[in-house]
C-alpha cells in the first residue's frame, strides 16, 4: 500500500508541485488544502498516513495546527471554517487514537527557521525547506528532498518523539567557559563527535540539558541546510548550562562547549599543538549531505584517535557509519543510539562501528563514564 499523504499550504501553485512531487516518487496524495481549518473536515474523511505542512499561513499557522494534531482535546476548539462553530470534541482523541507524522515544509528566511524549529520541538518529525527565490524550479525538481523525507518521517517511532519533546522552560544561568591549560597535550580531557540527524532536534536537547559544564567537549553535525543551525544553536543554547554555539572557523574545542557545523558547510576537527580548531568549509556532498558526519568524524579519528568519543544517534541512513567505525579503529570509545528510542532508525549506523547501544536517557551517562575510561592501548 503507498503511504497516503495530506498537503496542507496556502499557495495553490505550491500545492500542485507538491503533489506532483509526491505522486512521482509513488505516494498517494490524499488531498490537499489551503490552511489547517480546510483541512481538517477533509482529513477524517480520508485520514492519511502522512502530512505535509506550511510553517506561515494566515489563518492558523503550522505549529498552531501541529499542536492541536499531537493534543488529546485540541481540536474541541478548532472552528469550523464555515460557519465559526467549534468542531465536535471528540476530534483530538481520534488524532491521539491514530498517531500521524508531520513534515514541515518552510521557507529560507529567519522568522521561518525559527517557526519550523519551534515546530520540531513540538512533535514534527522533520522538514524540508523552500527557497523564496527559485520556488518553482526548486518544486520541480525531483531530487529536492521531499519524497526521502516523507518516506524517513512515516517510518518515525513517534511514541518517542513525543517523550522527546522538552517543553519550553525559562532560560538557564551560565558560568563562564575557563579553559583548561595543557590538558589536550596531556590526553587527559576528551573530544567528544556526535552525528544526528532526522529526530534529531528533540533527542539533543533531551541530552545536553543532562550535561553541565565538566562535561567533555562536543563537535556536532546536525542534518539541516544553512540559515538553521544558528537558530537551533541558539536555542539549545539558552536551554542548557553548556554553551552551544554555531561553529565558526578556528572555534576552540573545550570543555563544556558545544560546537555545531553550520548548515551547509563541512566541519572538520584538526590538531594545533595543545589545543583542538575546527575548521569550517565549503565541499561536495558527502552521502547526499553538507554537513556531513562522516567528514567530521573521520577527522576525529585522525586528529584525537584514542582521545575522543564517538556517537550517532537518531537519524535516516548511513552518514556516520564509516566515521563511526574509523573512530574505533584509532581506540575512541564509540556508541550508537539504540532503536526503541530513535525517532528514525539508521540501521547502518551500527555496522561493527559502536562498542555500546544506549537509549536515549542514558546517553548523557555514557558520556559522563566514557570520558572517564582509560585511554585504549
Amino acid at each position: 500500500m503507498p503511504i497516503k499523504v495530506f498537503v496542507v499550504d496556502d499557495s495553490a501553485v505550491v500545492r500542485t508541485f507538491l503533489a506532483d512531487t509526491l505522486a512521482a516518487g509513488g505516494l498517494e496524495v490524499a488531498g490537499t488544502a489551503a490552511d489547517p481549518l480546510f483541512a481538517w473536515p477533509k482529513m477524517q474523511s480520508n485520514w492519511p498516513d502522512m502530512v505535509v505542512l506550511d510553517v506561515e499561513m494566515p489563518r492558523m499557522d503550522g505549529i498552531s495546527f501541529l499542536r492541536k494534531l499531537t493534543s488529546k482535546c485540541g481540536f474541541a476548539t478548532l472552528l469550523d471554517p464555515h460557519g465559526g462553530r467549534p468542531a465536535s470534541a471528540g476530534l483530538g482523541a481520534l488524532m491521539s487514537e491514530r498517531p500521524t507524522p508531520v513534515v514541515m515544509c518552510s521557507t529560507l528566511t529567519e522568522k521561518g527557521c525559527q517557526t519550523t524549529l519551534d515546530a520540531l520541538a513540538a512533535g514534527a518529525v522533520c522538514f524540508v525547506t523552500k527557497p523564496k527565490l527559485g520556488l518553482r524550479q526548486f518544486l520541480g525538481e525531483r531530487s529536492n528532498g521531499l519524497v526521502e523525507a516523507v518516506r524517513a518521517a512515516a517510518r518515525a517511532n513517534l511514541r518517542v518523539l513525543h517523550v522527546a519533546a522538552v517543553p519550553a522552560s525559562a532560560p538557564v544561568q551560565k558560568r563562564p567557559l575557563l579553559p583548561t591549560p595543557g590538558a589536550l597535550a596531556e590526553a587527559t580531557d576528551r573530544v567528544a563527535a556526535i552525528g544526528i540527524s532526522t529526530g534529531g532536534v528533540q533527542s539533543i536537547e533531551v541530552v545536553l540539558r543532562h550535561l553541565d559544564r565538566t562535561a567533555p567537549s562536543i563537535v556536532m553535525v546536525q542534518h539541516m541546510p544553512e540559515h538553521f543551525t544558528a537558530s537551533f544553536a541558539a536555542r539549545l543554547n539558552t536551554v542548557c548550562e553548556l554553551e552551544v554555539l554555531e561553529a565558526r572557523d578556528g572555534d576552540r574545542v573545550l570543555n563544556g562547549r558545544v560546537l555545531i557545523a553550520p548548515g551547509g558547510r563541512h566541519m572538520t576537527l584538526r590538531r594545533s599543538g595543545a589545543h583542538y580548531p575546527v575548521e569550517v568549509r565549503d565541499g561536495p556532498l558527502i552521502n547526499h549531505h553538507r554537513p556531513s558526519v562522516d567528514v567530521l568524524l573521520r577527522s576525529v579519528a585522525a586528529c584525537a584517535g584514542r582521545n575522543a568519543l564517538g556517537l550517532v544517534m537518531t537519524g535516516m541512513g548511513d552518514d556516520g557509519a564509516r566515521g563511526l567505525r574509523e573512530m574505533r579503529e584509532a581506540g575512541a570509545h564509540t556508541a550508537a543510539q539504540d532503536e526503541a528510542s530513535s525517532v528514525v532508525f539508521g540501521r547502518g549506523h551500527q555496522a561493527g562501528a559502536a562498542d555500546d547501544v544506549v537509549p536515549l536517557g542514558g546517553i548523557a551517562a555514557w558520556l559522563r563514564q566514557a570520558a572517564m575510561r582509560p585511554l585504549r592501548r
